[in-house]
């Protein structure tokens, strides 16, 4: 996970990338060449570029060319709003796979991301792909499930926005332990109990969205059923973590065994390869796994999938 830049054209409600997470901060294509190519030789096989907003780092085409070049699989996450100035170049590097952070459309969209008319860019982002390039380009929308979007319409708009481009749709709850996120002011994006029986509503419609179209929604029943507990538990849910299989690296070079933490070194003071399979990435890897850590959900449904008793409970 290449957290490319810590540069954004938004200014999300829940997000500190562009102010507060390592402002000012960009890996130069030295330092992104040379992960790939230790990546590449620890085995690693997917690559995920982004940010802050990946498509504002000039060097994201030649970064996407390279991957394919050594064999990597690279996927882009990004916003979209800057995706109809860039996907031509993206395209021709090599860019097949786009997932996109989705927060509303119209109003509610330029709301959440404090930045008036961006809404209309990120459609127009999306549609871009899709007329000029077709299904050759694999998109997944990334749904913010928080308190203000937890009710039936707007899980409807999200998924008609989904339709109505072909892509999948992923649920992104908001979270509680990642250090460029916050939960805002008051923590008034984070669920409390009283929401339960909201919470309920929407997972209810989620699973029969997912019994009608299977391939559109990216979850499990299991894991969709997990939900409500991921969003009420918070690091109360106690489920073994597998970022023993992933590695990090933020905008200043900082490489963490995960998201949240486990630092294992930075890029500018020694390379990753010597950074991988050593005492401390064992000793974090154990940690992980063991939950000595603030605990997430990251990868939230797969670590039910991989955890026998978490699919016995979230079975019907």
């Amino acid at each position: 996970m290449l957290s490319l830049t810590s540069y954004c054209n938004l200014r999300c409600q829940g997000c500190k990338y562009g102010r507060d997470f390592m402002p000012g901060s960009q890996l130069s294509w030295e330092h992104v060449r040379d992960v790939l190519d230790d990546a590449r030789e620890a085995g690693i096989y997917k690559v995920r570029l982004y940010g802050g907003e990946p498509l504002l780092h000039p060097d994201l085409p030649r970064m996407i060319a390279y991957c394919r070049d050594i064999g990597l699989s690279p996927v882009v996450t990004t916003n979209a709003v800057a995706l109809s100035s860039r996907i031509d170049e993206l395209y021709a590097a090599g860019l097949r796979d786009l997932t996109i952070g989705f927060y509303g459309v119209g109003d509610a969209y330029d709301e959440y991301t404090q930045r008036p008319g961006r809404a209309r860019k990120m459609e127009a982002g999306i549609a871009d792909v899709r007329r000029k390039y077709g299904d050759t380009v694999r998109m997944q929308i990334n749904w913010l499930l928080r308190r203000q979007t937890c009710n039936l319409a707007l899980l409807h708009e999200a998924f008609d926005f989904a339709r109505k481009y072909n892509t999948t749709l992923q649920i992104d709850m908001v979270h509680y332990s990642l250090p460029y996120f916050t939960e805002g002011p008051d923590r008034e994006l984070q669920f409390r109990e009283e929401d339960r029986d909201a919470i309920d509503v929407v997972i209810a419609e989620l699973l029969a969205l997912k019994e009608q179209y299977p391939q559109m929604i990216r979850h499990t029943p299991e894991a969709i059923r997990s939900m409500p507990d991921w969003l009420l538990q918070g690091p109360g849910m106690k489920v073994p973590c597998a970022a023993r299989e992933m590695i990090w690296v933020g905008a200043d070079g900082t490489v963490q065994l995960c998201y949240v933490t486990f630092k294992l070194g930075n890029l500018h003071q020694m390379r990753l390869r010597d950074m991988l399979y050593t005492p401390a990435h064992t000793a974090a890897s154990r940690a992980a796994f063991a939950l000595d850590c603030p605990n997430c959900h990251c990868s939230a449904g797969e670590r039910i999938m991989r955890d026998a008793r978490s699919v016995t409970k979230y079975s019907r």
